[in-house]
């Protein structure tokens, strides 16, 4: 592949890098609102308010929500940390813009890589549409642990079309059965494991397993054990240095689709 596409690439890259987290915002759980109490209702304690009241409602004032005692729209309720709204949606931390130009960086490095490795294999597309759509799982999984299936969706009907596609113009009708037997040994393996007594792995995992395995079989035998392995071996490594670390405990619950994600990149580079 020639510099100049090789150029266009990670730029495309560093677009679906930004794009990212805005696209993220919209699959994260967002926090409930805060609903006033009815006359007569018992007291239940309430979060208390951290930010700002949305326009045209109220903020309860304090831990208790009595009837009658609201903060107006614009100010802060009385004995409550000063902390201002964030202009995104609820639940999504907010995007600093160190770690905008990351995820940009990110992408640019993960399209720049499948370039490299894929050449100018027709497939190549099909697998910048997966990478684009990983950025965002990756980062809603970070956020609250979740592996929404409209994108897990999106991104195997994607692969399934690209690929059906790409072995009808080509020929290539036996690599299109070794993509659909990666999926089912993916599948099948983090089924088992999903299965095992004291398990952490969510079936939200189990179908971004499968719809990995999709590209990995089409590529052949080793990336797609590559595959298979990787992303457990990364995960482990990052758990066991946290827990050194200090910054977790063992009980911590982490998520494993960025690592899913990488695993699955990197043995797309294997040749």
């Amino acid at each position: 592949m020639s510099t100049g596409l090789l150029t266009c690439v990670a730029l495309l890259g560093a677009l679906a890098g930004l794009a990212a987290p805005r696209a993220a915002r919209h699959f994260v759980a967002p926090v409930p609102p805060a609903v006033p109490y009815a006359s007569g209702a018992p007291h239940v304690p309430a979060a208390p308010v951290r930010r700002y009241a949305p326009v045209g409602r109220y903020a309860p004032v304090g831990r208790y929500a009595p009837v009658g005692r609201y903060a107006p729209v614009g100010r802060y309720a009385p004995g409550t940390p000063h902390v201002p709204a964030e202009p995104h949606a609820p639940g999504m931390p907010q995007v600093s813009v160190g770690r905008q130009v990351s995820v940009a960086m990110a992408g640019a490095v993960v399209f720049s890589g499948l370039a490299m490795g894929l050449g100018a294999d027709p497939v190549l597309p099909v697998f910048l549409v997966l990478a684009a759509v990983g950025l965002v799982l990756a980062l809603v999984d970070l956020a609250c642990l979740r592996l929404p299936d409209p994108l897990v969706g999106t991104a195997a009907l994607v692969v399934a079309v690209g690929l059906t596609g790409a072995a009808l113009t080509s020929g290539s009708h036996g690599r299109l059965l070794g993509a659909v037997g990666g999926a089912a040994l993916c599948f099948g393996c983090h089924v088992v494991l999903a299965l095992l007594p004291g398990s952490r792995l969510g079936f939200g995992d189990v179908k971004l397993a499968a719809v990995l395995g999709l590209p990995l079989g089409w590529l052949g035998g080793s990336p797609l054990l590559f595959g298979l392995f990787l992303p457990h071996l990364l995960h482990g490594v990052v758990v066991l240095a946290l827990l050194v670390a200090g910054r977790i405990r063992r009980s911590t619950p982490l998520p494993l689709g960025p690592a899913l994600l990488t695993g699955a990149w990197l043995a797309t580079l294997t040749p």
